[in-house]
């Protein structure tokens, strides 16, 4: 191996200094990681084998084939760069290779623990070897090297040697690219303090007129019993980093280790198929009803002293209305009622997390260090009454009413964002904790009607699904009566049943579907039969994910055996194509950076292929296909001449590029150049914020009713303006009504017609 040469002495001298205070405390407060299986757990992986057998689509054993599967996504899940596993350890666990199926019908998970003891071990004598090579050397960045980052289909290292050839270019290329940040990151602060600097003395700006200088001159409110956040070299931060991954990858949970082993198992049948631990259960139930029951904080943990940091406390949580607890404290102990507290330091960030959780009106009593302490001698008790906390934000849908000029028309449209299809399980509608994303999404369709808008953008952009049923009811607001989706089960074909008693065709001006590479299942089955009835025109990214199965979640007995996740289903399009693998293809496409990248469903290991079934009987409602090529074309036109559209097709060109590129240089000079264009092309893709020649249809866009900035959402952009074009097009005509068209009550009420 051609060494870098050894540290100064200063240098070494002064990180070996930080070095120690950092691997100081976690040596002597972190619990060494010895987890073992709990009795019951044996039973589980019985159960699980039987659940896959009887419920799973595919309807096979789980035999020695599924095995093999199960061991690669296993061995590949802890360490998927084959970066920490030796050849060796390899070999030591290849008995396993064929063994898994065997060992889960006796009720044995002892290989699951196994391989967690080796990669823990494997894992921290890596952190000791990078510790050590950042103390001790000063790497050479005028060697003309290449460090290979994609390693997920290359041999795990035979030796340990090679292992830390691996790691000393994988250091060296983490050094040179935070080094290089850094220094661009001075060079574009200077470069905007001398354009301020130009710009005030070619203009005095009254901070009274002036908004931005308003805001500039304004004193922040400053946290003043915070300390300042320590500066780290790029090396200490290196250090710091590997220690909390360290931390946080190795955390002494014994049901961790069993989700990791039990999902690669269920993984080994298609990569939906999950098993889910009583944690995992709660967070997927959270996920679903947008609630849980806490005290309203982010927590994150600090690899300093084991601690969880408040990163943030949530607005009308208990937290916030109680006033006590600061962002920056931290929590060193957690306490149930009336009951002793137990000290939450080194404690797995999930175990501990769940304890502050708990039901609704229940206390708890924190242990808090305030962040004005670095010493941590300074503890107070608070009790928080726990409450539901919604996870409304970023999460349910939203929706709005956009003026958009085209042409010298002005035209009024509706959008609705839905980020995922989430839904109450166990409550009805008439109870007030319900949540439904075809209701809410409702609501504003019924904004849109009362508001006459001449038509609506719906964007399922990054939105890789949930609830089945819910997508069948939001589907239905656009339709006349009509199947939405054929399901295959293990034994028959049918068409999923819609719901006759709640909405229908409430929307019937012309309707766009956004979608990208993360649009995945039910966002896929509601796009799909929108484009196939001819009721919307699909705008986007190529294709959608194509993820084209259905999973129902079964418990598996007691709440402490879990549940699993299985794929019991295929879904199909009422014009008789899956959606798997091929997913559903954008009428226009208008790409976005993920365009180009590695994702997708059948990038997915162990994904089942496309099929195709007969088509379901059914009429299209609106025939918008017509208008395809024309539409196509006058987008074209448009963009063309678009300095911010081609400006966005250059990056996702790059990202593209950046996919398929393998290695990285490790000589100073090419990576700055490489490095100062990536950050150009990531430039060009954002809006000009100082054009001072915007056209009344850019600034007709660029600020909706609520005042927000549009303008770095070239995609959507332009698909309003295709949506105007639709409705010149079809002279603003709307879907043309069945004899009878049921009006729901509450949507009359709220000014549908």
């Amino acid at each position: 191996m051609d060494c870098e040469r050894k540290a100064p002495n200063m240098k070494m001298a002064l990180l070996a200094a930080f070095a120690a205070g950092v691997f100081a405390a976690s040596a002597a407060g972190r619990p060494v990681a010895d987890v073992q299986p709990q009795k019951h757990y044996g039973s589980v992986a019985r159960r699980l084998v039987g659940m896959l057998e009887r419920h799973h689509v595919l309807q096979r054993r789980f035999d020695d084939e599924m095995s093999r599967r199960a061991w690669t996504n296993l061995v590949t899940q802890y360490d998927p760069a084959h970066m920490i596993f030796l050849k060796d350890d390899l070999d030591r666990f290849s008995h396993m290779e064929t063994g898994i199926d065997d060992a889960f019908r006796k009720g044995d998970v002892s290989f699951g623990y196994e391989v967690y003891r080796v990669f823990s071990e494997r894992l921290a004598d890596r952190v000791d070897f990078v510790t050590n090579l950042l103390l001790t050397t000063e790497f050479d960045f005028s060697k003309d090297e290449e460090y290979r980052w994609s390693r997920k289909d290359s041999p795990w290292p035979a030796s340990r040697e090679e292992c830390d050839e691996l790691w000393r270019k994988r250091m060296k290329n983490e050094l040179l690219s935070q080094t290089l940040s850094r220094e661009l990151d001075e060079e574009k602060a200077k470069k905007e303090k001398a354009k301020d600097e130009k710009a005030k003395k070619e203009k005095t700006l009254d901070p009274g007129k002036d908004p931005k200088a308003a805001k500039d001159g304004k004193d922040e409110k400053k946290d003043d019993d915070a300390p300042a956040e320590p500066v780290l070299t790029p090396k200490e931060n290196m250090i710091k980093r590997y220690r909390h991954y360290l931390t946080v990858a190795t955390e002494p949970d014994e049901e961790t280790v069993l989700q990791r082993y039990l999902s690669a198992a269920a993984s080994a049948y298609d990569p939906h198929s999950d098993y889910m631990s009583p944690t995992r259960k709660e967070d997927f139930d959270m996920d679903m009803n947008l609630t849980l029951c806490g005290v309203g904080a982010v927590l994150s943990f600090d690899p300093d002293d084991g601690t969880l940091k408040i990163q943030e406390v949530m607005p009308g949580g208990p937290m916030d209305k109680d006033g006590r607890i600061k962002k920056g404290d931290r929590i060193v102990g957690v306490g149930q009622g009336s009951n002793p507290i137990e000290d939450t330091t080194w404690k797995p960030m999930k175990k501990t997390i769940h304890k502050i959780r708990g039901a609704k009106g229940t206390k708890v009593v924190l242990e808090i260090v305030p962040r004005s302490d670095t010493s941590g001698a300074t503890r107070k008790r608070i009790a928080l009454i726990r409450d539901e906390i919604k996870l409304d934000e970023g999460h349910a849908a939203t929706g709005r009413v956009e003026t958009v000029v085209l042409d010298g028309v002005t035209n009024l449209f509706g959008y609705a964002k839905l980020p995922g299809f989430y839904g109450t399980m166990d409550k009805r509608p008439s109870d007030p904790e319900y949540r439904s994303c075809s209701l809410d999404v409702g609501r504003y369709v019924a904004q849109f009607n009362r508001r006459q808008t001449q038509g609506m953008i719906l964007d399922l952009r990054g939105n890789g699904g949930g609830s089945l049923r819910e997508a069948v009811l939001l589907a239905q607001l656009f339709l006349q009566p009509s199947p939405v989706v054929q399901i295959r089960e293990v034994r028959n074909l049918g068409v999923l049943p819609t719901f006759p008693d709640l909405p229908t065709f409430a929307y019937r001006k012309p309707l766009i579907v956004l979608i990208d590479r993360l649009s995945a299942s039910a966002s896929e089955i509601v796009a799909a039969v929108l484009r196939d009835t001819g009721r919307a025109i699909v705008l986007g990214d190529t294709q959608s994910h194509g993820k084209g199965t259905v999973q129902t979640v079964y418990p598996m007995g007691s709440e402490i055996f879990g549940s699993m996740k299985v794929t019991t289903a295929r879904f199909y399009r009422i014009n008789g194509s899956s959606t798997q693998v091929r997913g559903v293809a954008s009428d226009i496409v208008l790409p976005s950076t993920l365009d180009g990248l590695d994702t997708g469903e059948d990038k997915l290991p162990n994904a089942l292929p496309w099929t195709r079934v007969e088509p379901v009987g059914y009429s299209a409602m609106w025939d918008l296909d017509k208008y395809v090529p024309q539409l196509k074309a006058l987008s074209a036109a448009r963009l063309s001449g678009d300095a911010d559209w081609q400006r966005h097709l250059r990056a996702v060109e790059l990202f593209r590029e950046s996919a398929q590129r393998k290695t990285a240089p490790l000589e100073r000079r090419a990576r700055l150049k490489m490095m100062r264009e990536e950050r150009e092309m990531r430039a060009m893709d954002d809006a000009d914020d100082a054009d001072d020649d915007e056209s009344p249809e850019e600034t007709a866009f660029a600020q909706s009713e609520d005042g927000k900035d549009r303008k770095n959402d070239v995609v959507l952009k332009e698909a309003f303006k295709v949506l105007a074009d639709i409705v010149r097009l079809t002279d603003g005509k709307e879907a043309p009504p069945p004899p009878e068209v049921r009006v729901p009550a509450w949507l009359r009420a709220l000014g549908g017609d």
